[in-house]
C-alpha cells in the first residue's frame, strides 16, 4: 500500500468519528429537552407570583394598604355598630304602663221614707249604710235642718221643737219640756242629767241611773246632740237647754 492511500484511509476514519461524535451530542441535547425536571423547572421559573393581598394570578408586587395614604398600613378599627347579615336588631323591650284600678262608684243612697213631725214638718231619712241614716227636715219645700248619725245617735233642737235620729233610722219628735244648764234636773224615764259648760257653744250632760252612776254622756260642741236612753229620748243643745220625752 502507497503512502497516500494510507492518509486517504485516515482521512475517511477521522470524518467518520466526527459524524459520530455530533449525532451523539445532538441525541444528548434533545433527551435533556425533554426531561419533566427541566420542563416542571422552566414552567416554575416564567409563572408570575401570586398576590398575597388578593389571591388573584397575575397580580405583581406587594398590595397597598387599606389605610390613609402616609399612614403603617394598619386600618383604623370602625366605631360603627355592624349587623352581621341576616340578625335581626335588637329591640326595645316595652315598659308596662301601670294600670289605674277604675273609680268604684259611691254606694247609692236608698230611697228611703217620710216621716212627719209633731210641727207638722217632714223628715226624709236616707239609710247611709253601716247603720247610718240621714234625716232632712222639710217645712214647704225648704230643708229646715239636716241629722245624720255617725255611729250614735244624735238630735236637735228646733225652736223648742225636739228630734232624735236613732241609730235604727227612726225619728221621735215632741215640743217643750226643755230645763236651761247648767244645773243638775230630773228627766222623764227616771233618769238624771247633770249639765255642764264646757265653753262657748258647749256643754255636757251626764246622764245619771238611780243610784246616781253615770249610764250615759252627751256633748253638744257647735252642735247639738242627742240619745235614746231605753226609751227615754234627750235632747241637749249648744246652749245649754235639755229636754226628754218618753
Amino acid at each position: 500500500m502507497s503512502l497516500q492511500t494510507t492518509r486517504r484511509a485516515s482521512a475517511v476514519r477521522s470524518l467518520a468519528g466526527t459524524v459520530l461524535t455530533t449525532a451523539l451530542l445532538v441525541s444528548a441535547a434533545t433527551a435533556c429537552s425533554s426531561s419533566p425536571g427541566t420542563a416542571a423547572g422552566t414552567a416554575t421559573g416564567t409563572a408570575a407570583p401570586t398576590s398575597a393581598a388578593t389571591g388573584a394570578p397575575g397580580a405583581t408586587g406587594t398590595p397597598a394598604p387599606t389605610g390613609t395614604p402616609g399612614s403603617t398600613g394598619t386600618a383604623a378599627p370602625s366605631t360603627a355598630p355592624s349587623t352581621a347579615p341576616g340578625t335581626a336588631k335588637p329591640t326595645a323591650t316595652p315598659t308596662a304602663r301601670p294600670t289605674t284600678p277604675p273609680a268604684v262608684p259611691p254606694k247609692a243612697t236608698s230611697p228611703g221614707h217620710t216621716q212627719t213631725l209633731v210641727d207638722g214638718s217632714t223628715a226624709e231619712i236616707q239609710d247611709l249604710g253601716n247603720q247610718n241614716y240621714r234625716a232632712k227636715i222639710v217645712s214647704r219645700g225648704s230643708v229646715l235642718a239636716t241629722l245624720e248619725t255617725n255611729n250614735s245617735d244624735t238630735g236637735l233642737d228646733a225652736n223648742d221643737m225636739f228630734v232624735v235620729l236613732s241609730m235604727d233610722g227612726q225619728v221621735h219628735s215632741w215640743m217643750g219640756g226643755a230645763q236651761q244648764g247648767p244645773g243638775t234636773f230630773k228627766l222623764a224615764g227616771g233618769w238624771t242629767a247633770k249639765v255642764t259648760k264646757v265653753g262657748e257653744l258647749h256643754y255636757r250632760a251626764q246622764i245619771l241611773g238611780m243610784g246616781n252612776e253615770e249610764v250615759g254622756t252627751l256633748e253638744a260642741n257647735q252642735q247639738d246632740d242627742g240619745a235614746v236612753a231605753n226609751g227615754v229620748y234627750i235632747v241637749l243643745s249648744t246652749g245649754g237647754r235639755i229636754s226628754a220625752h218618753m
